[in-house]
């Protein structure tokens, strides 16, 4: 009985430290991203010249759309192009994108993936560009990203982010799904900066050195190749800079299979990435310092906020049940204790208020956040359907173009 007892209370203390580790890693970067504050170049030294390149995969119902708006920068015309990448349009769709003061490449796989549709169009493109702006074929740019993206480049980075943000909030899981991004932004982003580590990439809104974009585009064949430029550029030394006010409205996930979708595809490519880069990582940071590298591998085993946070709320409850009533002949079995697990999950639930926007403390939100108890499940069935995620391509259909929620 000692045998087992002792067999669970070791495993009880590694799922307490690793969730420990978690909650207070987000906690430290919420409360950094508190002080964040944005520091922009009014007076660029330099325009550089744009390659906007959108990829899309039967995008149909929304590129049109996009490619015209993005094409209405507020930005030299002759210092950006934009490119979109089309895989598998209708014919229709492609006389309508002609009809754009924009460029068409059109690209057919056997196995479509979006670095195979960047690598193609930039070997057909050719160089004579200084940055390459990513956005995703439902992205729609308010009109002054691109110059305060420019910006950013003058101060030495050759590598950005923009802030990403919802275009739709008409459902309860597209309102979720937008303040899941903007805790996002809020501790790998805006905090990650304050305390003058890298913002994480998003695969989106990101501009990147034309030259070390295709470079490092050309040893990439995966569907997770955002964060696999990410991890190779910090390897190399590279700081990734963020632009807060540089908005870049993102469709956000409406239905619960979509939801699945996206997060086992996720969770399966972070969890690769960690198996494959964490004892280069350790190594980095042992010989060379790269503490920005090390971070960066440790965030791919990061738990998901949804879980780490659902997690912790139902083990405390459990925990709480045992002690409070008591229920003595479980309590040996049961480490290190209530008042431990509270607090774990007390910190956790500071770090999301932290990160939440005020705009989204309103009635709607109260309402979407009474289906966090499905999104956690949902998140339960992407953990099961992990395997092999990380090597498939996953369409995300989109629809919404000009469906923007600013407040």
């Amino acid at each position: 009985m000692d045998y087992f007892r002792t067999v669970v209370i070791i495993l009880e203390s590694l799922v307490y430290i690793y969730l420990m580790l978690a909650a207070i890693y987000i906690f430290v970067f919420a409360l950094a991203g508190v002080f964040y504050k944005q520091k922009q170049n009014e007076n660029p030294e330099k325009l550089r010249r744009f390659a906007v390149l959108i990829p899309g995969y039967k995008e149909d119902s929304v590129i049109v759309s996009v490619a015209e708006i993005a094409s209405q920068q507020n930005y030299p015309t002759d210092m950006f192009e934009v490119i979109v990448i089309a895989d598998s349009f209708k014919s229709s769709t492609l006389e309508k994108l002609k009809e754009l003061p924009i460029r068409v490449v059109e690209v057919s796989f056997e196995v479509s993936k979006k670095s195979k549709a960047l690598n193609k169009c930039m070997e057909i493109i050719g160089d004579d560009y200084d940055v390459a702006f990513i956005l995703d074929a439902d992205n729609i740019m308010e009109p002054g990203v691109l110059l305060k993206i420019n910006a950013v480049f003058d101060k030495g980075f050759s590598a950005v982010q923009g802030h990403r943000t919802a275009k739709n909030l008409n459902s309860k899981f597209a309102i979720l799904d937008a303040i899941s991004e903007e805790i996002n932004n809020s501790i790998f982003r805006k905090g990650h900066r304050v305390l003058g580590i890298s913002s994480a990439l998003i695969g989106s809104g990101m501009g990147i050195n034309y030259k070390l974009f295709k470079e490092t585009m050309r040893t990439i064949d995966s569907v997770g190749e955002d964060k696999e430029v990410e991890l190779k550029l910090i390897r190399q030394g590279y700081k990734i800079a963020y632009v807060s006010d540089a908005n870049i409205f993102d469709e956000k996930t409406q239905k619960p299979d979509v939801f699945v979708n996206q997060r086992r595809r996720w969770i399966a490519a972070q969890v690769a990435y960690f198996r494959t880069h964490f004892l280069d990582g350790l190594k980095m940071l042992i010989t060379k310092g790269n503490f920005d590298y090390f971070d960066k591998v440790i965030q791919m085993v990061q738990p998901p906020r949804i879980l780490l946070s659902g997690g912790l709320f139902i083990l405390s409850m459990i925990y709480g049940l045992i002690y409070l009533v008591p229920i003595r002949f479980l309590q040996p079995y049961f480490f290190p204790g209530f008042y431990a697990w509270l607090a774990l999950f007390i910190v956790t639930a500071i770090a999301m208020i932290f990160s939440v926007p005020a705009k989204f403390y309103n009635k709607r939100t109260f309402v979407a956040l009474l289906s966090l108890p499905y999104g956690f499940m949902l998140m339960i069935l992407s953990l099961m359907k992990m395997k092999g995620a990380s090597k498939k391509f996953i369409h995300t259909e989109h629809s919404h173009v000009e469906d923007i929620k600013h407040n």
